[in-house]
């Protein structure tokens, strides 16, 4: 059983593919993007991840979506929030939103699963605990599914295209206890929007706050350290 499984080093994209592995998909092939972003200590991550997952295949790319802007995350003129409250992160679409960032990121996934005949594509997108972000709610994942097996050839030939994102409907604090149960070390993850020059997490941003407040409640000590908790 093949799939491909979008890694960027975080929590969430950890958790589910250890959640794919778990399901009996035991081909695992990784993509994970390098767009710009200034928490580029997440790449590392998504290697360190990856090589713990036992991968069949894991892909790094170069996509500079930093030419356009628009984004806290790509633009240094843009500062990333800090101390927002929990209830604000939830309720707004913050300056860390990157413009149409997971329709980009999953046509690419798209065609790398195409070309190696995989036809499940996991994803760790989140709609209860996030940031806000329009790309992350179920709706968007059912229509990009419709749009990939209308435009693929593997989809006109009957081979049902899947997006699989276990995590959709739970909370942080939900993922972190599911992730803990299939042995994931969150030592080797880095969430952070904005970490110091060494890769410290700030502790202040939207990303560490839902991180932190997820530990919390699940009852777990966040073993990565912080700036500022």
């Amino acid at each position: 059983m093949k799939a491909v499984i979008l890694l960027s080093g975080g929590l969430d994209s950890s958790t589910t593919a250890a959640v794919a592995k778990s399901e009996g998909f035991d081909e695992l092939y990784g993509l994970t993007v390098n767009y710009g972003q200034r928490h580029l200590f997440e790449i590392d991550a998504a290697r360190r991840v990856g090589e713990a997952l036992g991968l069949k295949r894991h892909e790094f790319i170069e996509l500079p979506l930093f030419r356009f802007g628009g984004s806290a995350l790509l633009d240094e003129n843009i500062a990333v929030p800090h101390g927002r409250t929990i209830e604000n992160v939830e309720e707004d679409i913050p300056d860390t939103y990157v413009p149409a960032r997971n329709t980009v990121l999953l046509s690419i996934a798209l065609a790398y699963a195409e070309t190696i005949r995989a036809f499940d594509i996991f994803l760790g997108i989140n709609h209860v605990d996030y940031s806000g972000y329009p790309d992350c709610r179920p709706e968007f994942l059912e229509a990009f599914e419709k749009m990939a097996n209308l435009a693929t050839k593997a989809g006109i030939e009957g081979n049902q295209i899947r997006f699989h994102a276990p995590l959709l409907r739970l909370s942080k604090a939900q993922i972190i206890q599911k992730g803990m149960e299939l042995g994931v070390d969150y030592s080797i993850t880095h969430t952070c929007y904005d970490p110091l020059p060494d890769g410290t997490s700030c502790g202040e941003c939207d990303a560490c706050q839902l991180r932190l407040q997820g530990f919390r409640e699940a009852g777990f000590t966040d073993p990565i350290p912080y700036a500022k908790r």
